[in-house]
């Protein structure tokens, strides 16, 4: 970790409020980021996508609950994956607490997996979430929307991910879609974000980033969350661990 100069507090102010004119920047220019969200055009649903849960099988209107709006987590759960994502599962963690929330905003939430649903259902009671979870399973769900790629487009060495072509491999990707219904019933797409994109669920991130070694990951690895472990994994800390988070300071 960087070693930081100690200062008084009149310096730390004046450092401070620099700081804050760069977040009030940031701040600002999301706002704009999500004004220009809110005028994307849609995308009419004129496919007929069915989905299996806990209630039998359900089309994607039905996912809605009877509101207007609904945000889908694309969880990277395959068929025959004995346990789903670790950091699709670190970004659901952060769901169960979100749904009143949401609800009261008119907006329900879905993970939707291609695995079977007795398979979801497995691995859900093991993390003990609450959320509705469902299965595109024999569904081109999850292939139209770019988050599962069949054994051919990954043998081509890049798939079509994120808007571009994806320079890694793989079948099964994260990703978070919005979709909207009208008083009609029409569905239609109106949002995708992939790659870093997701961490919009990742509220520990944001609480790291307050943190004096903010996230505390490698810069030798593409994949930067490695150090992420389904809740039920995790290591009891150590307590060099404490010590080292500011240098060794007493």
């Amino acid at each position: 970790m960087t070693t930081h100069a100690t200062v008084s507090r009149d310096t730390w102010l004046e450092a401070r409020r620099d700081l804050l004119a760069a977040e009030k920047d940031l701040t600002r220019r999301a706002d704009q980021v999500a004004r220009l969200r809110r005028q994307l055009p849609w995308v009419r649903i004129d496919k007929d996508y069915v989905f299996e849960g806990p209630a039998g099988r359900r089309t994607l209107a039905d996912l809605f609950d009877g509101r207007r709006q609904l945000l889908v987590q694309h969880f990277m759960l395959a068929p025959g994956w004995e346990a789903g994502c670790k950091s699709c599962s670190y970004m659901a963690d952060h769901v169960d607490g979100m749904l009143v929330h949401l609800a009261d905003r008119g907006v329900s939430f879905v993970a939707v997996s291609r695995a079977p649903f007795a398979e979801i259902e497995r691995f859900r009671r093991r993390m003990g979430w609450r959320f509705p979870w469902v299965s595109s399973f024999g569904s081109d769900f999850n292939y139209d929307f770019k988050v599962s790629f069949t054994s051919e487009q990954i043998a081509t060495g890049r798939i079509d991910y994120n808007y571009g072509k994806w320079p890694l491999t793989g079948e099964e990707w994260p990703g978070v879609s919005a979709f909207c219904r009208d008083e009609a019933g029409d569905v239609f797409h109106t949002y995708s974000t992939y790659g870093r994109g997701v961490e919009v669920m990742m509220g520990t991130y944001r609480m790291l980033d307050l943190t004096p070694q903010g996230r505390h990951e490698r810069d030798d690895t593409v994949y930067k969350m490695d150090w992420v472990r389904h809740h039920d994994r995790y290591e009891p800390e150590a307590s060099s661990r404490a010590a080292s988070c500011c240098g060794g300071r007493a």
